[in-house]
């Protein structure tokens, strides 16, 4: 909706709101270019509203794969409620080192989204993903408050995962899981590192419901993503019972479960629901297919 396309009325009421919301602004042009700002934010607004009438409008598209990092975003979209497409992302095929995705992402990793109804604009790390969605898609702060307090006990709880939990667990699915060879030191430096962080997190929860902001947040998200997945790394919640009531909390939610299988069916919720038992073949075809993408990470 151009500025031309509005009424009279609704010309006048943004100019007020515009001369409201900064005094020193009252020259003619000033006041048209506030004015025109309110109204490209309303716009981008009214079609985030018609995205989420209709999935078939979707203006969103994620670029992802069934990992630990894949889910947060996924889980967020569905936690909003968001219309978006999914493109599955090939790892073991190397497709995230293709040229067309390194358009998108130049660091050739998932997940990344475009928004289209920015200009195609393209987020990619995680993180980013899950902030952008809560800057600009979550009008009413259900899950990434308005207040900058609260944001910022949120995004240091991202970071926490981002920096810190995402990182050592990663290494612990690989040298617990994927290295060609058994390496009992690096094993039990990155599983005993992962374990101290989950009891940061389960210390935490002693005495928070969630995370940060009173609230349930895309920081529980993304945390959650990763201690979704402890048994693959070697790790243990049985021991920290302010975790595992928290991971059993967001297991029970609805957007969890939908977020957790995208791009796929999730193989680990059979795993989780047998008491982390999985078949030996199929952990084989994990590490195998994990172990091309590993194997490709070297090549430019």
């Amino acid at each position: 909706m151009p500025l031309s396309a509005c009424s009279g009325n609704q010309i006048k009421s943004l100019q007020s709101v515009a001369c409201g919301i900064q005094g020193r602004y009252t020259k003619p042009q000033d006041t048209r270019y506030l004015t025109k700002a309110l109204t490209g934010r309303l716009t981008r607004n009214t079609s985030v509203a018609r995205a989420e009438m209709s999935s078939s409008n979707a203006k969103l598209t994620l670029f992802t794969a069934g990992t630990p990092n894949g889910w947060k975003p996924s889980i967020t979209l569905e936690e909003l409620g968001i219309p978006y497409e999914v493109k599955k992302i090939s790892l073991s095929n190397n497709e995230q080192k293709q040229d067309w995705f390194l358009k998108i992402n130049p660091n050739g990793r998932i997940p990344a989204m475009v928004d289209h109804s920015a200009g195609d604009l393209s987020i990619f790390e995680s993180g980013a993903i899950m902030w952008y969605l809560g800057m600009e898609h979550d009008p009413q702060g259900k899950i990434f408050p308005k207040d900058i307090k609260k944001q910022t006990e949120v995004m240091s709880w991202l970071m926490f995962q981002m920096g810190g939990l995402g990182p050592m667990q990663g290494q612990a699915n690989h040298f617990v899981r994927y290295a060609p060879e058994q390496i009992e030191y690096a094993k039990n430096r990155y599983v005993n590192e992962t374990n101290r962080l989950y009891q940061v997190l389960d210390t935490h929860l002693k005495t928070h419901e969630w995370l940060a902001a009173d609230q349930y947040t895309i920081a529980d998200i993304a945390n959650f993503s990763w201690v979704f997945a402890y048994f693959w790394a070697g790790a243990t919640i049985d021991d920290k019972p302010h975790l595992k009531a928290w991971y059993e909390k967001i297991m029970a939610r609805p957007a969890v479960q939908k977020g957790l299988d995208v791009p796929e069916e999730n193989s680990f919720k059979k795993a989780l629901g047998g008491g982390g038992q999985i078949s030996q073949e199929e952990i084989q075809k994990k590490v195998d297919e994990a172990r091309k993408f590993m194997g490709s990470t070297d090549k430019k």
